[in-house]
């Protein structure tokens, strides 16, 4: 088991842009996602992919939500999406978004819907195409309904990345949710086996299993990320970091690092309950320059010089 700290990130690091980089280097994002129950879920994602550094952006949601969406993130395209007669997005919305995955370097997928059975048909229409070595991340409802297209997904050669929380993956994995609590090293490993894919198993102590079974663990004490949306950013900080060209294990690992000192910086900013999910993805690009740099902390920021001398 490894520990997911600084130092890890320091010997892993992300892909390096230069100054003459351009925005198609760094790597477009197409996100799949959200409802009429929830239309905002795909906001924090968004923006949370854009923190995280990828160049492009395309957001995917249901109609009746994505002309304010696209208002609300001025820098992404916007498509809308049919939804069924409970605004969820339907199977055959793949449609309009089919001609985008070749062109895509990271898929996010399952923020903000819930419904199984079109989220199923949805999810194995975008697996049969081509995407040219795309990155896929498969959150909430795109995460539970995975279980029946195992055979597609292990096609993908460790492409994949789940973001599960704990009732998620017994979801996923067709246990119970105590199952997944008392040996969620266990459940993370096996899902990753089964799947050939990057299991992010979201938790206080987040562990996170690839397919050749290197295991690591993330343990925070920030009660604060115990909000809703936080899963959101996750899964965009993932698919950005992906998008600008790094492996999944290393996309994954990185995501959930940033994630977790993203919330211990809102909890010492604004207190250690009560801040709210898109406070994280400010923190992002300050953390991200603070751990990429050789001494440990950007120029002129000392405080952020603590964020890699502690650790995790």
């Amino acid at each position: 088991m490894i520990a997911l700290d600084a130092m890890w990130c320091a010997a892993h690091p992300l892909p390096a842009h230069g100054e003459a980089t351009d925005k198609n280097a760094r790597g477009r994002v197409l996100l799949i996602g959200g409802s009429a129950f929830v239309p905002g879920a795909l906001r924090l994602t968004a923006e949370a992919a854009l923190r995280a550094g990828a160049g492009k952006l395309q957001m995917a949601t249901v109609e009746s939500a994505a002309m304010p969406l696209g208002v609300l993130v001025p820098e992404a395209a916007m498509i809308g999406l049919p939804a069924d007669n409970q605004g969820e997005i339907t199977a055959d919305a793949a449609d309009a978004v089919l001609d985008l995955l070749d062109r895509c370097d990271a898929l996010v997928i399952g923020p903000g819907m819930s419904e199984q059975a079109n989220a199923r048909g949805l999810l194995k229409q975008l697996l049969m195409q081509p995407m040219n070595g795309a990155t896929i991340i498969l959150d909430a409802a795109a995460a539970t309904c995975a279980g029946a297209l195992q055979p597609l997904i292990v096609g993908y050669a460790g492409e994949i990345i789940f973001t599960p929380h704990h009732g998620e993956m017994a979801a996923l994995m067709d246990v119970t949710k105590e199952a997944v609590a008392e040996d969620p090293h266990g459940i993370a490993r096996e899902a990753a086996k089964r799947f050939g894919a990057v299991v992010v198993l979201k938790a206080a102590d987040t562990v996170i299993a690839t397919p050749d079974g290197e295991m690591f663990v993330y343990s925070s004490d920030c009660v604060g990320l115990a909000t809703g949306g936080s899963g959101d950013v996750l899964a965009g900080l993932i698919g950005g970091l992906a998008a600008r060209g790094a492996p999944a294990v290393v996309a994954a690992a990185w995501g959930v690092w940033l994630h977790g000192r993203a919330g211990q910086a809102a909890a010492e900013r604004i207190g250690p309950i009560g801040f709210l999910a898109r406070d994280l993805v400010e923190q992002v690009p300050r953390l991200m320059a603070a751990a990429s740099c050789p001494d440990g902390a950007a120029p002129g920021d000392g405080q952020l010089a603590s964020v890699i001398h502690t650790g995790a």
